[in-house]
């Protein structure tokens, strides 16, 4: 990672390399975080299939 104070000495070849990174680990972090999302819906969606009412209790949404 660089440090904001070496972005000024820095190349353009460098710094788009950078960006290029942190662009794809932040498409990472999002699918990752999407896929998170989606498996505690799941969960909540299997455990409230089995109470009265199918929904969990103090679930926040």
């Amino acid at each position: 990672m660089v440090d904001m104070s070496d972005l000024g000495v820095i190349g353009d070849a460098e710094l788009v390399e950078e960006l290029s990174m942190l662009t794809t680990q932040t498409a990472r972090m999002r699918a990752r975080m999407a896929d998170i999302m989606a498996e505690l819906d799941r969960r909540r969606r299997a455990a409230g299939a089995g109470r009265p009412g199918g929904h969990v209790h103090g679930a926040r949404r």
